[in-house]
Protein backbone atom coordinates (compact mmCIF):
# COMPACT_ATOMS: atom_id res chain seq x y z
CA UNK A 1 0.00 0.00 0.00
CA UNK A 2 3.08 2.56 1.06
CA UNK A 3 4.72 1.85 -2.02
CA UNK A 4 1.40 2.13 -4.38
CA UNK A 5 1.04 5.20 -2.57
CA UNK A 6 4.42 6.37 -3.08
CA UNK A 7 4.46 5.61 -7.01
CA UNK A 8 1.05 7.96 -7.09
CA UNK A 9 2.63 10.52 -5.28
CA UNK A 10 5.73 10.29 -7.95
CA UNK A 11 3.75 10.16 -11.07
CA UNK A 12 1.95 13.19 -9.76
CA UNK A 13 5.00 14.97 -9.19
CA UNK A 14 6.68 14.10 -12.28
CA UNK A 15 3.36 14.91 -14.47
CA UNK A 16 3.11 18.62 -12.66
CA UNK A 17 6.58 18.97 -13.68
CA UNK A 18 6.22 18.24 -17.19
CA UNK A 19 2.90 20.46 -17.63
CA UNK A 20 5.15 23.35 -15.61
CA UNK A 21 8.04 22.70 -18.63
CA UNK A 22 5.48 22.91 -21.28
CA UNK A 23 3.81 26.34 -20.09
CA UNK A 24 7.39 27.41 -19.88
CA UNK A 25 7.80 26.64 -23.30
CA UNK A 26 4.05 27.40 -24.93
CA UNK A 27 5.10 31.50 -23.19
CA UNK A 28 8.22 31.36 -24.47
CA UNK A 29 7.10 30.83 -27.73
CA UNK A 30 4.08 32.85 -27.55
CA UNK A 31 6.87 35.70 -26.37
CA UNK A 32 8.95 35.23 -29.69
CA UNK A 33 5.84 35.62 -31.64
CA UNK A 34 4.86 38.43 -30.81
CA UNK A 35 8.33 40.04 -30.10
CA UNK A 36 8.30 39.51 -34.13
CA UNK A 37 4.74 40.86 -35.04
CA UNK A 38 6.26 43.50 -33.24
CA UNK A 39 9.52 43.96 -34.96
CA UNK A 40 7.75 43.38 -38.17
CA UNK A 41 4.94 45.96 -38.04
CA UNK A 42 7.45 48.97 -38.60
CA UNK A 43 8.79 47.18 -41.80
CA UNK A 44 5.73 46.37 -43.21
CA UNK A 45 4.58 49.92 -43.03
CA UNK A 46 8.07 50.94 -44.68
CA UNK A 47 7.30 48.39 -47.80
CA UNK A 48 3.95 50.07 -48.59
CA UNK A 49 5.49 53.73 -48.27
CA UNK A 50 8.36 52.33 -50.91
CA UNK A 51 5.16 51.00 -53.00
CA UNK A 52 3.56 53.58 -52.76
CA UNK A 53 6.05 56.09 -53.70
CA UNK A 54 7.17 53.81 -56.89
CA UNK A 55 3.55 53.40 -58.36
CA UNK A 56 3.31 57.97 -57.78
CA UNK A 57 0.56 57.22 -55.20
CA UNK A 58 2.60 59.89 -53.22
CA UNK A 59 4.12 62.00 -55.07
CA UNK A 60 7.68 62.73 -54.48
CA UNK A 61 7.81 66.01 -53.52
CA UNK A 62 5.06 66.02 -51.07
CA UNK A 63 6.84 62.59 -49.01
CA UNK A 64 10.01 60.69 -50.59
CA UNK A 65 10.23 57.25 -51.14
CA UNK A 66 12.03 55.31 -48.18
CA UNK A 67 15.10 54.40 -50.41
CA UNK A 68 15.17 58.71 -51.63
CA UNK A 69 14.85 59.50 -47.50
CA UNK A 70 17.68 56.44 -46.95
CA UNK A 71 19.77 58.49 -49.37
CA UNK A 72 19.37 61.82 -48.03
CA UNK A 73 20.46 60.19 -44.41
CA UNK A 74 23.65 59.15 -45.74
CA UNK A 75 24.54 61.96 -46.96
CA UNK A 76 23.98 63.82 -43.66
CA UNK A 77 25.61 60.90 -42.09
CA UNK A 78 29.03 60.97 -44.91
CA UNK A 79 29.41 64.89 -43.89
CA UNK A 80 29.40 63.97 -40.38
CA UNK A 81 26.71 66.40 -39.53
CA UNK A 82 23.89 63.45 -38.35
CA UNK A 83 26.69 62.18 -35.97
CA UNK A 84 27.11 65.78 -34.58
CA UNK A 85 23.11 66.33 -34.04
CA UNK A 86 22.54 63.02 -32.65
CA UNK A 87 25.42 63.18 -29.95
CA UNK A 88 23.96 67.13 -29.47
CA UNK A 89 20.57 66.26 -29.33
CA UNK A 90 20.88 62.74 -27.11
CA UNK A 91 23.34 65.27 -24.72
CA UNK A 92 20.04 67.09 -24.44
CA UNK A 93 17.40 64.60 -23.57
CA UNK A 94 19.73 62.45 -21.11
CA UNK A 95 20.09 65.60 -18.86
CA UNK A 96 16.69 66.59 -19.35
CA UNK A 97 15.60 63.38 -18.27
CA UNK A 98 18.06 63.32 -15.23
CA UNK A 99 16.89 66.61 -13.87
CA UNK A 100 13.15 66.78 -14.29
CA UNK A 101 13.08 62.60 -13.46
CA UNK A 102 14.86 63.26 -10.11
CA UNK A 103 12.80 66.65 -9.23
CA UNK A 104 9.25 64.54 -10.12
CA UNK A 105 9.62 61.49 -8.47
CA UNK A 106 11.12 63.49 -5.27
CA UNK A 107 8.19 65.61 -5.52
CA UNK A 108 5.74 62.77 -5.92
CA UNK A 109 7.30 61.04 -2.78
CA UNK A 110 7.04 64.43 -0.35
CA UNK A 111 3.55 65.30 -1.84
CA UNK A 112 2.59 61.24 -1.44
CA UNK A 113 3.61 60.95 2.04
CA UNK A 114 3.29 63.99 3.58
CA UNK A 115 0.27 66.04 3.90
CA UNK A 116 1.81 69.12 4.51
CA UNK A 117 3.76 68.79 1.14
CA UNK A 118 0.36 67.99 -0.43
CA UNK A 119 -1.06 71.44 0.63
CA UNK A 120 1.72 73.29 0.48
CA UNK A 121 2.61 71.90 -2.74
CA UNK A 122 0.29 70.55 -4.88
CA UNK A 123 -1.84 73.23 -5.93
CA UNK A 124 1.15 75.42 -7.59
CA UNK A 125 2.58 72.33 -9.46
CA UNK A 126 -1.28 71.34 -10.82
CA UNK A 127 -1.61 75.08 -12.29
CA UNK A 128 2.35 74.78 -13.55
CA UNK A 129 1.24 71.47 -14.89
CA UNK A 130 -1.95 73.00 -16.45
CA UNK A 131 0.29 75.65 -18.65
CA UNK A 132 1.23 74.23 -22.25
CA UNK A 133 5.01 73.95 -21.57
CA UNK A 134 5.75 73.94 -25.04
CA UNK A 135 4.42 77.61 -25.00
CA UNK A 136 7.18 78.42 -22.76
CA UNK A 137 10.02 78.17 -24.85
CA UNK A 138 9.89 82.39 -26.05
CA UNK A 139 10.02 83.02 -22.24
CA UNK A 140 12.70 80.67 -21.30
CA UNK A 141 14.38 82.63 -23.97
CA UNK A 142 14.34 85.52 -22.74
CA UNK A 143 15.50 84.21 -19.33
CA UNK A 144 18.39 82.06 -20.61
CA UNK A 145 19.15 83.08 -23.91
CA UNK A 146 19.47 80.48 -26.99
CA UNK A 147 22.34 78.31 -25.14
CA UNK A 148 21.66 74.90 -23.78
CA UNK A 149 20.07 75.85 -20.34
CA UNK A 150 16.34 76.39 -22.09
CA UNK A 151 16.59 73.26 -24.24
CA UNK A 152 17.42 71.29 -21.15
CA UNK A 153 15.28 72.97 -18.85
CA UNK A 154 12.42 72.69 -21.26
CA UNK A 155 12.60 68.71 -21.38
CA UNK A 156 13.11 68.51 -17.71
CA UNK A 157 9.78 70.68 -17.19
CA UNK A 158 8.19 68.00 -19.65
CA UNK A 159 9.69 65.19 -18.12
CA UNK A 160 8.84 66.20 -14.38
CA UNK A 161 5.01 66.24 -14.56
CA UNK A 162 4.19 62.16 -15.65
CA UNK A 163 7.17 61.01 -12.70
CA UNK A 164 5.38 63.27 -10.41
CA UNK A 165 2.03 62.45 -11.11
CA UNK A 166 2.30 58.31 -11.15
CA UNK A 167 4.62 58.89 -8.05
CA UNK A 168 1.75 60.25 -5.97
CA UNK A 169 -0.75 57.80 -7.26
CA UNK A 170 1.76 55.00 -6.44
CA UNK A 171 2.12 56.01 -3.17
CA UNK A 172 -1.27 56.72 -2.16
CA UNK A 173 -2.15 53.28 -3.99
CA UNK A 174 -0.29 51.26 -1.16
CA UNK A 175 -1.76 48.85 1.41
CA UNK A 176 -1.75 51.06 4.85
CA UNK A 177 -1.67 47.76 6.53
CA UNK A 178 1.67 47.03 4.97
CA UNK A 179 3.00 50.60 6.58
CA UNK A 180 1.50 50.21 10.05
CA UNK A 181 2.62 46.50 10.20
CA UNK A 182 6.52 48.16 9.29
CA UNK A 183 5.70 50.32 11.62
CA UNK A 184 5.31 47.79 14.59
CA UNK A 185 7.80 45.62 13.32
CA UNK A 186 10.52 48.71 14.23
CA UNK A 187 11.28 49.26 10.72
CA UNK A 188 12.77 53.09 10.19
CA UNK A 189 11.61 55.33 7.78
CA UNK A 190 15.01 54.39 5.13
CA UNK A 191 13.72 50.71 5.76
CA UNK A 192 9.95 51.47 5.25
CA UNK A 193 11.33 53.33 2.12
CA UNK A 194 13.39 50.84 0.87
CA UNK A 195 11.23 47.19 1.64
CA UNK A 196 7.94 48.68 0.99
CA UNK A 197 7.53 52.30 -0.66
CA UNK A 198 9.90 51.85 -3.58
CA UNK A 199 8.81 47.83 -4.66
CA UNK A 200 5.24 49.21 -4.33
CA UNK A 201 5.29 52.23 -6.45
CA UNK A 202 8.60 51.10 -9.32
CA UNK A 203 5.52 49.64 -11.41
CA UNK A 204 3.86 52.87 -12.13
CA UNK A 205 6.68 55.32 -11.97
CA UNK A 206 8.36 52.98 -14.54
CA UNK A 207 4.69 53.26 -16.29
CA UNK A 208 5.52 57.57 -15.68
CA UNK A 209 8.90 56.94 -17.23
CA UNK A 210 7.59 55.94 -20.52
CA UNK A 211 5.07 58.79 -20.65
CA UNK A 212 8.31 61.38 -19.99
CA UNK A 213 10.26 59.91 -22.74
CA UNK A 214 8.15 60.57 -25.61
CA UNK A 215 7.51 64.20 -23.95
CA UNK A 216 11.28 64.70 -23.94
CA UNK A 217 11.46 63.99 -27.72
CA UNK A 218 8.69 66.07 -28.42
CA UNK A 219 9.73 68.84 -26.08
CA UNK A 220 13.23 68.85 -28.06
CA UNK A 221 12.20 68.65 -31.55
CA UNK A 222 9.98 72.01 -31.01
CA UNK A 223 12.99 73.33 -29.13
CA UNK A 224 15.77 73.05 -30.93
CA UNK A 225 13.68 73.79 -34.30
CA UNK A 226 13.33 77.40 -32.68
CA UNK A 227 16.58 78.36 -31.26
CA UNK A 228 19.37 76.36 -31.65
CA UNK A 229 22.89 75.59 -33.64
CA UNK A 230 23.06 72.11 -33.51
CA UNK A 231 21.12 69.46 -33.14
CA UNK A 232 18.39 66.71 -34.94
CA UNK A 233 15.91 69.17 -34.74
CA UNK A 234 18.68 72.20 -36.23
CA UNK A 235 19.36 69.69 -38.84
CA UNK A 236 15.55 69.85 -39.87
CA UNK A 237 15.60 73.62 -39.81
CA UNK A 238 18.80 73.71 -42.27
CA UNK A 239 17.03 71.20 -44.51
CA UNK A 240 13.51 73.31 -44.64
CA UNK A 241 15.74 76.18 -46.10
CA UNK A 242 17.24 74.27 -48.59
CA UNK A 243 13.65 72.60 -49.89
CA UNK A 244 15.24 69.14 -48.72
CA UNK A 245 12.30 66.81 -47.90
CA UNK A 246 14.16 63.97 -47.64
CA UNK A 247 16.45 65.02 -45.03
CA UNK A 248 13.65 66.37 -43.51
CA UNK A 249 11.83 62.97 -43.10
CA UNK A 250 14.95 61.60 -42.17
CA UNK A 251 15.39 63.59 -39.28
CA UNK A 252 11.71 63.03 -38.13
CA UNK A 253 12.27 59.44 -38.39
CA UNK A 254 15.34 59.23 -36.18
CA UNK A 255 13.29 60.86 -33.18
CA UNK A 256 10.35 58.32 -34.23
CA UNK A 257 13.27 55.53 -33.88
CA UNK A 258 14.63 57.32 -30.85
CA UNK A 259 11.80 57.29 -28.98
CA UNK A 260 11.32 53.89 -30.07
CA UNK A 261 14.18 52.64 -29.36
CA UNK A 262 14.64 54.09 -25.81
CA UNK A 263 10.96 52.87 -24.45
CA UNK A 264 11.77 49.54 -25.33
CA UNK A 265 14.87 49.84 -22.87
CA UNK A 266 12.62 50.96 -20.33
CA UNK A 267 10.10 48.34 -21.29
CA UNK A 268 13.34 45.47 -20.53
CA UNK A 269 14.30 47.44 -17.19
CA UNK A 270 10.36 46.78 -16.44
CA UNK A 271 10.59 43.50 -16.93
CA UNK A 272 13.78 43.33 -15.21
CA UNK A 273 12.72 45.11 -12.27
CA UNK A 274 9.03 43.63 -11.85
CA UNK A 275 10.65 40.03 -12.27
CA UNK A 276 8.98 39.07 -9.54
CA UNK A 277 5.54 39.78 -10.25
CA UNK A 278 3.43 37.42 -12.36
CA UNK A 279 2.36 37.81 -15.71
CA UNK A 280 -1.32 37.62 -16.95
CA UNK A 281 -1.11 34.22 -18.25
CA UNK A 282 0.52 33.10 -15.19
CA UNK A 283 -2.30 34.36 -13.10
CA UNK A 284 -4.60 32.61 -15.05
Amino acid sequence: MTSETTGTTTSAAALSSSDATASTRRRGRSDRLWTTVRWLSPVAILLLWQLAGALRLIPQDVLPAPSLVLDGGLETIRSGEFGDALAASGTRVVQGLVLGGITGVALGVLVGLSRLGDAVLDPSLQMVRALPHLGLIPLFILWFGIGETPKILMVALGVMFPLYLNTVSAIRQIDTKLLETARVLGFGPWQRFRDIILPSTAPQVLVGLRQSLAIAWLTLIVAEQIASNSGIGFMINNARDFLRIDIIVFGLVIYALLGFVTDALVRKLEQHALRYRPTSEEAR
